[in-house]
């Protein structure tokens, strides 16, 4: 009988160092605004970021919130927290339905081209008096994609200010390219494991505060990040996460992404069916 195959687990950082990631900006085509302006466009060239859009209706967000309610009690009692619930278009029929929204893919395709893929979905949710901060960091640091051409669509749950923890940019930090950082201790409190120091030597703070029901997009270079919550209030938001059809996908992230606007002729993402679980 032949000796089973040993299988060598490589750590997610040194995956993402093997994978020689094409980390550069893709400015967007201002000729291309139909739902954005012109305006809209070129400010997300020079600053990384859109704020605020319209999405959900307010009283089509109050549905979306008992929703989500329903899935954090059930994360809850299973023995997760309320930061578990990623890569949740997979599990959910309903979140599908907002990664897919074709309202949010219009924008999104309007800064991405023709051909977009929808690939991630993950609640963001602070609980009252939560205490824990999301460090200045880039999204590409993390995302086994190339080339960097991408986004990350924030909707707002619960209303977001400074006051409960709303995500905050900096503004241009995207021209810096790939940011070096450091590993985050579990003394900093930070839900993320990732710190850029001196983030503000690279652009000037923005707070990204929204009513429920309301987005912002930010290019997966731009810095950004959030205080922790230490009010008596909720802040609970969704990050969706798109890329280009022609981005390349490592350590099978490939099977998250549906194509959402246009095709993939490559073939390369899976483009998974929409759940039955509501």
């Amino acid at each position: 009988m032949s000796a089973a195959k040993e299988f060598k687990v490589i750590p997610a950082d040194t995956e993402l160092e093997i994978l020689k990631r094409n980390l550069t900006f893709y400015p967007a085509d201002a000729a291309r605004a139909k739902t954005l302006t012109a305006a809209q466009i070129e400010g997300y060239n020079e600053g990384g970021y859109i704020r605020p859009l319209d999405v959900y209706s307010p009283d089509q967000i109050l549905g979306i919130r008992r929703y989500f309610d329903g899935l954090l009690e059930k994360t809850i009692s299973a023995g997760g927290n309320s930061y578990s619930i990623s890569t949740a278009h997979m599990k959910y029929g309903g979140v599908y339905d907002i990664l897919t929204n074709p309202r949010i893919v219009q924008y999104v395709a309007e800064l991405l081209g023709d051909d977009v893929i929808a690939w991630g979905s993950h609640f963001f949710c602070k609980m009252p008096g939560d205490g824990r901060a999301v460090a200045w960091h880039q999204d590409a640091s993390y995302w086994p994609l190339t080339p960097s051409h991408a986004v990350t669509v924030w909707l707002a749950i619960d209303d977001a200010d400074l006051d409960n923890g709303c995500m905050k940019f900096i503004a241009g930090s995207h021209h810096s390219g790939h940011l070096t950082y450091r590993k985050s201790s579990p003394e900093e409190h930070n839900v993320l494991d990732q710190t850029v120091e001196n983030a503000e030597s690279y652009g000037h703070i923005v707070l990204d505060d929204l009513k429920a029901g309301q987005a912002s997009i930010h290019n997966d270079l731009l810095l950004h990040g959030s205080d922790a919550n230490m009010s008596t209030r909720r802040r609970c938001g969704l990050t969706l996460r798109y890329a280009a059809a022609h981005v390349r996908a490592g350590m099978q992230w490939n099977e998250k992404g549906i194509i959402v606007r246009g095709s993939d002729p490559s073939g390369h993402w899976s483009n998974p069916p929409r759940p039955a679980v509501e």
